[in-house]
């Protein structure tokens, strides 16, 4: 018998049906497709404001801020998982593309954001630059998505 024959005779069978159905139920929610590519890449990001001043007590500033990078991220194709501001620094949990970098994220919100902020408050209108170079980013798999999303949202009961 040639050799291809007997290694085609030695492939598992074809999978059940029920395990494509749970497949396609469980598995297509949680991946982001295009005409390209399938793709999974959930990005924490943490990052503060210059000098870490404590601009998110100012009243009226979270709430824009979160209007603002709300709006941005809907424009850039981004989908916010958790959002959550503490005195002095943000946490964004976001989900992307494989075209759009870290990088390319945190500048697009440190630009819009910075520029309205600054241009709404008077408080932040004195600030040559609202938020540092600097920031955080780690990416997150399926699994462990959820314990981040969990701790960005519980960021503010964390310290009461």
């Amino acid at each position: 018998m040639p050799l291809f024959k007997q290694h085609r005779q030695q492939l598992p069978p074809p999978l059940d049906s029920n395990i494509r159905l749970w497949y396609n139920v469980y598995m297509k929610s949680d991946y982001t497709r295009t005409k390209t590519t399938v793709s999974l890449l959930n990005y924490h990001f943490v990052f503060c404001p210059r000098y870490r001043r404590k601009i998110f007590d100012i009243p009226g500033v979270e709430e824009r801020f979160k209007e603002l990078v709300t709006e941005r991220c809907d424009q850039i194709g981004i989908t916010i998982l958790a959002m959550e501001c503490h005195h002095d620094h943000a946490h964004l949990f976001l989900s992307a593309l494989p075209k759009q970098s870290p990088a390319s994220i945190m500048n697009e919100i440190k630009g819009c954001t910075s520029k309205a902020l600054r241009y709404e408050f008077d408080q932040l209108s004195k600030m040559p630059n609202l938020w540092t170079r600097s920031y955080f980013v780690s990416t997150a798999g399926n699994v462990s998505s959820q314990t981040i999303q969990r701790y960005v949202e519980t960021q503010k009961t964390r310290y009461l």
